[in-house]
């Protein structure tokens, strides 16, 4: 584990995405071991509950709004464009003129699923080493945090008591979002930046049937795992995002059908002096009121 951090009182951190699932957990973060963060969103409301972040208006899909989010920083937290299947064409133009504008130091939020040169953000993962000295490419696992608060799992689980996949009995190293924004942390503020990527997973491999009965056991409602085809699955996506986005998506559970994420790294640990956090921990947590 790096223990060298950067001066905080010289460098101030681009959260792009900061009211997002680890945006703002980021964000947070970084205010707490006391760096400067801007918080950018397209409401500009800043990170509910956070003290001491500057809110910055920023729409991936409004050049306008950019140059004012980087002025004064020098490092920057990259959460893609939600639903876009090509974040490309829209990330590349920005990430130039960040370089420009005096950020040596970028952190992109990718995944697992999604490797370098891959689709969708895997092309952006390919060109961060040619834009910046410091980079690094994050690639959690799928997130614990799917399972509750607004995501389309958690409404499934609360509006049916489903959860609905194509993954068949396939088994995930579900990561906890706190720990990726822990490790975001430190690839933006450590003397070293990792200049890798970094598959991030939490402790352990379960499946949605396993997902389920840890929900049932823990909240006391009965949850049940219903298993969809590709075709189907994608087809109810569809109706949320995008058809090539459910396509990907779709895909992503097929794939992990297969044994895809079938893993557990020692990344957060590593990275981080602890170890990661499980998902019975995340339910214990929100179940006395934590995020």
């Amino acid at each position: 584990m790096t223990t060298n951090t950067t001066n905080t009182t010289t460098t101030t951190t681009l959260v792009i995405g900061a009211t997002g699932t680890t945006g703002s957990r980021t964000a947070a973060q970084l205010t707490a071991a006391g760096h400067r963060v801007k918080a950018a969103s397209r409401q500009a409301t800043g990170v509910a509950g956070v003290a001491g972040v500057e809110p910055v208006p920023f729409d991936w899909y409004d050049p306008a709004s950019h140059p004012a989010a980087l002025d004064g920083v020098d490092r920057v937290y990259l959460i893609p464009p939600v639903g876009d299947s090509d974040p490309a064409p829209i990330m590349l133009p920005f990430l130039r003129q960040a370089r420009t504008a005096g950020v040596h130091r970028a952190v992109l939020l990718s995944s697992s699923a999604i490797p370098e040169g891959g689709p969708a953000v895997g092309t952006v993962h390919r060109a961060l080493p040619d834009l910046f000295a410091q980079w690094a490419v994050l690639r959690p696992s799928w997130f614990m945090q799917n399972f509750t608060g607004t995501h389309a799992h958690a409404r499934s689980i609360r509006d049916e008591g489903i959860i609905w996949t194509a993954t068949d009995i396939g088994r995930v190293g579900f990561v906890d979002a706190e720990d990726i924004a822990a490790v975001a942390v430190r690839a933006l503020t450590d003397e070293q930046a990792p200049n890798t990527d970094l598959v991030l997973t939490g402790p352990e491999t379960l499946g949605h049937d396993d997902i389920a009965a840890i929900i049932t056991e823990v909240t006391g409602r009965c949850v049940v795992h219903r298993r969809l085809s590709y075709q189907q699955l994608r087809d109810r996506l569809t109706a949320q995002v995008p058809v090539e986005f459910a396509a990907m998506l779709a895909g992503m559970d097929r794939a992990i059908a297969a044994g895809a994420e079938d893993r557990i790294t020692d990344t957060v640990h590593r990275l981080t002096g602890r170890p990661p956090g499980t998902f019975r921990a995340l339910l214990d947590r929100q179940m006395r009121g934590g995020s």
